[in-house]
């Protein structure tokens, strides 16, 4: 019998972010449009799992391909020629084929499919949440953290996709655009996959993973930035100066604001996870309270700091163009 907690914490967190894009789109499709993609995006996710399950059982038969996914480099090459592909595949598809027969009765502007994408991906996450959770691969917070990482590989497809198919012209051009952004997105998401897994292994590959959610919180930066394109809006500049010394000293700021940044959030997922399995009465100890408190600060220190960069390399760009 399936259990109905383990649902809502699977579906609930992706619909809410679903949501929020959605009042965020002006002219978004209807919410049942959206709907639908959602559930077909869960449904590809059942795709992929048995197209992955298919691939291992195929590739077995040739090589070891258990043995070789056991080290960090056969991790990443079956990230990249299985995970990525398979689950990016069907994620395109998934927002393809609806879309090929709804632009046949309406004109769909770029916003939309771009909210397609994310919708499918959302739903794609939905049935992710629920595989861990049931197999209890996962914890609930971890799933929650994760929530808008589908979204973000996709995001580059998606927007190319949006700009072929709301185009009066559309050129050769466009659909190979459509292929590198795939394949941009097949990479960041093998990417992800194997910096989430390198705490597992033995120094020095265990401080791969500080590149996490340093990593993520560009994808974060650049869906926020392609959905700022989509709706003809003009992108946030960061790197605004003309001389090349100074261009390369705001670069350097901005990776330093996403390290500080993204391990701030990670430091704060780390506390969390601690905290967890605690009781309720543990979290008054004067030891663990002192514990929660500093950590919390020390990461919310960092946090403020990067986003203090972030904030002057704004008002640096405002300055320049106004």
């Amino acid at each position: 019998m399936v259990d109905l907690s383990i649902v809502l914490w699977a579906a609930i967190p992706p619909l809410l972010l679903l949501g929020y894009y959605y009042y965020r789109i002006p002219f978004a499709p209807p919410l049942l449009r959206l709907l639908m993609f959602f559930i077909i995006g869960a449904i590809c996710g059942i795709l992929a799992l048995s197209l992955e399950w298919i691939f291992e059982i195929v590739a077995n038969r040739f090589v070891d391909w258990h043995q070789i996914k056991r080290s960090l480099p056969g991790t990443a090459l079956r990230q990249l020629v299985e995970i990525g592909p398979i689950e990016e595949g069907c994620k395109l598809a998934a927002v393809v084929v609806p879309t090929y027969y709804l632009q046949r009765k309406y004109r769909l502007l770029p916003s939309t499919v771009f909210l397609f994408t994310i919708a499918v991906a959302l739903g794609f996450t939905a049935e992710e949440n629920w595989i861990y959770l049931f197999h209890g691969t996962a914890s609930i917070p971890d799933r929650i953290i994760g929530t808008p990482v589908h979204a973000m590989f996709s995001a580059p497809w998606g927007y190319a996709l949006g700009i072929y198919i709301s185009s009066h012209t559309r050129l050769n051009r466009d659909k190979k655009f459509i292929f590198r952004a795939w394949l941009n997105s097949v990479i960041c998401h093998a990417l992800v996959n194997v910096l989430s897994i390198a705490w597992g292994y033995s120094l020095p590959l265990r401080f791969l993973s500080y590149g996490l959610f340093p990593f993520l919180l560009w994808m974060f930066w650049r869906l926020e930035q392609l959905l700022r394109k989509v709706q003809g809006k003009p992108v946030i500049t960061l790197i605004s100066d003309r001389t090349i010394q100074r261009r390369y000293w705001q670069r350097s700021l901005v990776l330093f604001a996403l390290v500080l940044g993204g391990n701030a959030i990670f430091g704060l997922f780390l506390l969390a996870r601690k905290i967890t399995p605690l009781s309720p009465s543990k979290l008054f100890d004067t030891y663990i309270l002192w514990f929660i408190f500093s950590r919390f600060l020390l990461n919310l220190f960092f946090g403020v700091l990067a986003w203090g960069i972030y904030r002057y390399l704004r008002h640096s760009a405002r300055r320049r163009y106004f």
